[in-house]
């Protein structure tokens, strides 16, 4: 996922927390046993490149385990097939989202927003950045 100039963003303290999150909730509703745990950590902390951390989460389902706040039922129809890559507005990043280097202001309200990525179904989702 290359940034501007074809740059490719380094892997934060708080991007890796977020990933291991996102790996340990997997972990704790049986998606996969502690040596694969194991092995997906490994992979996060030892990745000096972003898109190097998000291998590990990569082929995650893209719903929410159950018990985390994301996976309560939606209203409406169920949707079939591959779920369509879109964005959405958010309050705050969920576990396992990745920020990329994009920001933009909002024209109706001047906030300048963040766009966040997750790797789980390559969705991006645009969340406020805290004021100074």
């Amino acid at each position: 996922m290359p940034g501007p100039g074809g740059l490719r963003p380094l892997a934060t303290e708080a991007d890796r927390e977020r990933l291991v999150a996102l790996l340990r909730e997997h972990y704790a509703v049986g998606l996969f046993g502690l040596d694969e745990l194991d092995r997906r950590v490994g992979t996060v902390l030892s990745a000096r490149f972003l898109d190097e951390a998000a291998a590990a989460v990569t082929d995650l389902p893209a719903s929410a385990p159950p018990g985390t706040a994301s996976s309560a039922p939606s209203s409406g129809p169920p949707r079939r097939g591959r779920r369509r890559r879109g964005h959405a507005h958010a309050d705050q990043p969920a576990a396992g989202w990745i920020p990329t280097s994009e920001r933009f202001r909002d024209p109706s309200t001047s906030t300048v927003m963040r766009v966040w990525v997750d790797p789980a179904d390559q969705s991006r989702h645009y969340v406020p950045e805290p004021e100074p």
